[in-house]
């Protein structure tokens, strides 16, 4: 297996562990608390990776940090959880589902990397293939949930594309990268969670295991393999891995908690992994000119003398 895809099957590993947090969430958690699971999920797992790795940020990673925990973590946990309760069933999966199409317009923008008719397609299959696989209710559109859907999707997006572009200061690695996101995020999370949902619920050994695992499992090492991931692939091949979760999702539905899976799932779920395959494609590189075949080939002369001398 070349490196390359090493580094894709890793990142993987993070939207297939995210695909379940609806199970964990449903079967071992208090209901109607999703601003302290949110908050369960991040900042436990931040303050583990900030002792880890006994790094903190320095000069103006101090604000970078906390843009990036609140777009990955603090603004998209919320606002995820809000669209979820308020659109009816998988809606808000639908809409969340055209975040790569938000991240291959930013990275045009912020990482100069062009579209490709490819990478358009891609994320609009994976889209459709979503749609197929989730949604199955019907119901009236809530603004507000479609508004809280679309706004996470393009929180993340933005999370992915600054990952990105800001890189990471010398010396400091992806654990401790992620370490501060989730901190800065969990911290975000907190007033809010308190202030609207009032005092932590009873919490029995269940609830403290389901816990447990999204905030280690699910989220601090699900979050250092996708921002790692990020370092070394495209914002367009890392997003496009995303629809990965709910295809998850689906099979845990399946096989643990005995849904049916329809012919339209299955054929939303071979679409969208299909689409999830394309996206990882190298990009075809653009064929030269004549001028600058002529000018390659000078080079390419002048390399060939510098050598024999």
């Amino acid at each position: 297996m070349s490196r390359k895809a090493t580094t894709v099957a890793l990142t993987a590993l993070a939207p297939v562990s995210w695909g379940s947090t609806y199970f964990v969430t449903t079967e071992f958690l208090p209901p109607d608390r999703p601003l302290f699971t949110g908050l369960m999920r991040a900042l436990p797992a931040g303050l583990l990776l900030l002792a880890l790795t006994r790094k903190l940020p320095r000069g103006a990673w101090w604000g970078k940090a906390a843009a990036l925990g609140a777009l990955n973590i603090g603004a998209f946990f919320p606002l995820l959880f809000l669209a979820a309760y308020r659109l009816p069933g998988g809606l808000a999966a639908v809409f969340g589902s055209v975040g790569p199409l938000f991240v291959i317009g930013l990275a045009a923008l912020f990482l100069g990397e062009k579209p490709t008719v490819r990478g358009l397609l891609a994320a609009v299959a994976a889209a459709l293939g979503v749609s197929l696989v989730v949604l199955r209710a019907t119901g009236a559109l809530d603004a507000v949930g479609v508004a809280a859907a679309l706004v996470s999707a393009a929180s993340m997006a933005a999370g992915t594309v600054f990952t990105k572009r800001w890189g990471r200061p010398e010396g400091v690695g992806a654990l401790a990268m992620t370490g501060w996101q989730l901190t800065a995020g969990g911290l975000i999370i907190a007033p809010v969670a308190f202030l609207l949902e009032g005092a932590p619920p009873a919490l029995d050994t269940t609830t403290l295991l389901g816990y447990a695992y999204l905030a280690f499992g699910n989220t601090a090492v699900s979050y250092w393999l996708w921002f790692r991931g990020i370092g070394q692939l495209s914002a367009t091949s890392v997003t496009l891995l995303g629809p990965l979760s709910p295809i998850t999702a689906a099979v845990i539905g399946w096989a643990v908690l005995g849904e049916v899976l329809t012919p339209v799932q299955l054929l939303g779920m071979a679409i969208a992994f299909g689409a999830t395959l394309v996206g990882q494609r190298p990009a075809r590189p653009r064929p030269f000119s004549s001028t600058e075949q002529t000018d390659h080939k000078v080079s390419m002369d002048l390399k060939d003398v510098a050598v024999r001398r």
